[in-house]
């Protein structure tokens, strides 16, 4: 299907267009380490806005995960919208999955801006990073807003059956899908009243995965033991929603 018309194709065009409009560019980032970032930077920095990273979740692109309220951030803050490593335009060559290695890669996109204190918002795996990032880089980070992230969850949670899933390798096949029917029951978990998904025929969902959702499955959090609040100096916002991504 995406090779004559792709529905997942022209939605990613349209939320480039709202980027476009909402003042931002697209820029990469070449790390010089087999590491090329791509992120959404201001077209124009103001110093009077504070500086705000918005970290994507699991799922597609940065463009997918914020297009529908970036409007809301542009007039307040100079907005920064990576695509986190394997998402969207970033790829490295080097062996590195985890999220520490995703947030050392965003801390480098922040410096080549010329960015040294900003605050930061992570959704769900996104989540993971930004409090990676708030603990490795403590004296740039100011505040942080984690948003629908397990961040406390350890790997033993999963065995005694607080969640759905019994096990991380069952967890990773349902949050990066690779098939229709993956997708579905990713979808069932994420929302509280699930659209009727399992009307949607399989290759538009096929098209979403080919075009948005090209994810390796050796991506990995690091979840043998819980996060140590503690370590987290900058001031912190947990919510919880209806929504997850």
């Amino acid at each position: 299907m995406s090779r004559c018309f792709s529905f997942t194709g022209t939605k990613n065009w349209c939320f480039r267009s709202t980027f476009t409009r909402s003042g931002l560019r697209s820029e990469i980032t070449d790390l010089k380490d087999g590491t090329v970032m791509h992120c959404w930077v201001p077209k124009t920095r103001k110093d009077s806005k504070p500086d705000l990273l918005l970290i994507h979740g699991l799922g597609a692109n940065a463009l997918w995960q914020w297009g529908d309220v970036i409007q809301h951030f542009v007039p307040y803050f100079n907005v920064y919208v990576p695509d986190l490593v394997f998402f969207g335009d970033s790829y490295t060559t080097r062996p590195e999955r985890t999220e520490s290695f995703q947030a050392q890669c965003l801390m480098r996109v922040m410096e080549a801006h010329s960015v040294q204190k900003f605050s930061l918002v992570g959704l769900s795996y996104g989540g993971f990073v930004g409090y990676s990032m708030a603990t490795q880089f403590a004296e740039a980070v100011e505040r942080v807003v984690i948003c629908c992230s397990g961040i406390c969850m350890e790997e033993k949670d999963l065995i005694e059956g607080v969640f759905a899933v019994s096990d991380l390798e069952e967890a990773g096949r349902i949050l990066v899908p690779q098939s229709p029917d993956k997708l579905r029951e990713l979808v069932g978990y994420t929302f509280f009243r699930p659209p009727p998904v399992r009307l949607i025929p399989s290759c538009f969902l096929a098209d979403f995965i080919d075009v948005s959702a090209v994810i390796p499955s050796s991506l990995r959090l690091s979840l043998s033991n819980s996060y140590d609040l503690t370590h987290l100096r900058a001031k912190n916002f947990w919510c919880f929603g209806s929504f997850v991504v």
